[in-house]
């Protein structure tokens, strides 16, 4: 049938192996499902065997306690044999939709940052919280259905050949009309539920993206922008889950006429042979009911369709996911802390699927310690340049060397904590101030915390909070003011104490008391380090070591702050735009 194809079995493969160390619960949960289809053919049989022999002259020979004690032993049989195949289904399926969960986060960690120009945030939320459900969903299904409703058919089937041949050759002429049927909507229900989990993302984009923006809606009016975007997506999710309804109770009636005419037929010939007196009351009876007993498994096979489609389309999200190649990182850890010492040699670079470069032929020596300050107008390739240095992207030619190494050599790891980074668009998490401050750092030291602290100015912030450093700040440290945020990106860089610093409009949401406060605190925490600041308000950066001014992506000046104003160039025609008033 058609829920066996390439792509299912490869699913279904990749399951299997991750479901591995579990393989004995899986064997068990397998027994006690042939012990359920066991039971099936039971009380037909002790039915026919009444029928049989409780209604004549035998009817004496039977003790009165036998019938109902095995009535009895046979459904408590089936009861505990039931029990054990849910608890036990249940405890892997949770195991193994923990362990997607994880690949899928570890993935997301370390995929390049390229991956999340391309995927929004929603649809990576849907797979890790929706879509990898339903593929444990789909696996819980079918091997709880496929497995134990497939053992009961052939346990059925046997039982049917065994006390009537002819009768269950008629019978299975209607199976193959059954798979047809089954076969027919099952490449439509893929097509559907592909569909349905691409705008159950862009649902889960439009909601992620309306609690974000919050103030944003409010100030500008985008109520009913939003509400219009959301009932769209909503009322297309409803279309989409109406036609796959649609198709998966379309599928139900049709194999149960097909069942219903077989069971007519059989019922036909059975009549015809209990007139020739091949055939007793009792084995009539116990075939018939063996025969509706076997409707309840082909009805339920036949509506797995719908849940095995569903979790198929999903597989394909979540494994595709999976499958995302990790930044490359073959470099080996440095030997000692870096001395700081920054060179871009020939360095070029464009953004994935963009022809047009961000950098091109940059060459820049930056002695350790030294502050570079990188100024021009909006998509000049300051932020491009200072994205290379901790590989968050890799030049299309040229190189980047620390210290006389090239970054290539150098892994992620080892580079990374060579580098403190503070951006204009402040990340903060949803945890106490401390963990904020020594974010990366497994057991804090209070000392250094206090030292963060007191350099970047939150000391009366801190004093002022309930819990003080312990207080949750709530998400992206909404408890805080814009400037506070600032202040606390900041104590994380002074934390980290490393040896590069990358400071990218790092001031630019202060007031003007603050900044004075934390540009002191900054150019303290600049001495020794190699510095790389962007920053659009030129007074921030009069006292850094060189200013280079990039335009198209190419260094066009070079030199300190009162050397680029006696040339009269693009810094000096800058610099007097902005002090004009």
């Amino acid at each position: 049938m058609s829920l066996i194809n390439k792509e299912t079995i490869d699913v279904f493969r990749r399951l299997w192996l991750a479901i591995t160390p579990y393989r004995s619960r899986v064997w068990w949960a397998l027994l006690t499902m042939l012990g359920t289809a066991s039971t099936e053919v039971m009380f037909p049989k002790v039915l026919g065997y009444i029928l049989d022999h409780g209604f004549n002259a035998d009817a004496k020979k039977i003790a009165l306690w036998m019938v109902p004690t095995a009535i009895i032993a046979i459904f408590l049989f089936r009861g505990i044999c039931t029990f054990t195949t849910s608890y036990l289904m249940t405890w892997i399926s949770t195991r193994l939709l923990n362990q997607l969960r994880a690949k899928i986060f570890d993935r997301i960690l370390n995929v390049p940052i390229s991956f999340y120009q391309s995927e929004s945030s929603g649809r990576i939320i849907n797979t890790i919280m929706f879509e990898a459900q339903q593929i444990v969903e789909m696996l819980k299904v079918s091997m709880t259905t496929l497995f134990r409703d497939s053992l009961t058919v052939m346990v059925l089937l046997a039982a049917l050949l065994w006390r009537n041949w002819k009768l269950t050759i008629i019978a299975l002429v209607m199976m193959p009309v059954m798979a047809f049927l089954v076969r027919g909507v099952s490449k439509r229900l893929r097509k559907l539920n592909q569909s349905q989990l691409d705008v159950s993302n862009e649902l889960t984009q439009v909601i992620e993206e309306a609690t974000r923006a919050s103030q944003v809606i409010r100030i500008f009016g985008g109520q009913k922008y939003e509400q219009d975007r959301f009932e769209a997506k909503n009322e297309k999710l409803r279309g989409y889950a109406m036609r796959t309804t649609i198709a998966v109770a379309s599928t139900t009636p049709l194999t149960q006429l097909a069942a219903a005419i077989a069971v007519a037929v059989v019922i036909m010939f059975a009549v015809s042979q209990a007139a020739q007196d091949s055939t007793t009351a009792g084995r009539f009876i116990e075939f018939v009911s063996l025969m509706m007993l076997l409707l309840t498994p082909l009805k339920r096979l036949a509506d797995l369709n719908g849940p095995m489609q569903r979790g198929m389309a999903a597989a394909e999200s979540v494994f595709a996911l999976i499958d995302t190649l990790p930044e490359t990182d073959s470099g080996k850890a440095l030997p000692a802390r870096a001395q700081g010492k920054l060179e871009f040699v020939h360095t070029s670079f464009s953004y994935p699927g963009q022809e047009q470069e961000a950098l091109k032929d940059i060459n820049l020596s930056i002695a350790p310690g030294e502050t570079i300050a990188l100024v021009g107008m909006s998509g000049g390739g300051k932020t491009s340049l200072v994205n290379l240095v901790p590989r968050f992207y890799t030049p299309d030619s040229g190189d980047i060397l620390l210290d006389g190494i090239s970054l290539q050599d150098i892994s992620l790891s080892s580079l990374r904590e060579q580098i403190a980074m503070v951006s204009q668009n402040v990340v903060l998490f949803d945890d106490t101030l401390v963990s904020n401050i020594a974010y990366g750092d497994a057991n804090p030291d209070p000392e250094r915390v206090a030292a963060a602290v007191q350099a970047a100015h939150l000391t009366d912030v801190v004093r002022d909070l309930p819990e003080g450093l312990n207080t949750m700040i709530g998400d992206n440290g909404m408890r805080l003011s814009g400037g506070q945020r600032q202040r606390l990106a900041i104590a994380r860089a002074i934390y980290k104490n490393a040896p590069i610093l990358i400071l990218d409009e790092a001031t630019s949401a202060l007031d003007s008391e603050s900044e004075r406060a934390v540009q002191a605190a900054l150019d303290e925490l600049m001495l020794g380090r190699t510095t790389l600041v962007i920053a659009h308000r030129l007074s921030t950066i009069e006292r850094a070591s060189r200013i280079a001014v990039l335009v198209d992506g190419k260094i066009i000046e070079m030199g300190t702050h009162a050397e680029l104003l006696d040339n009269g160039g693009t810094y000096a025609n800058l610099h007097r735009l902005q002090f004009a008033a």
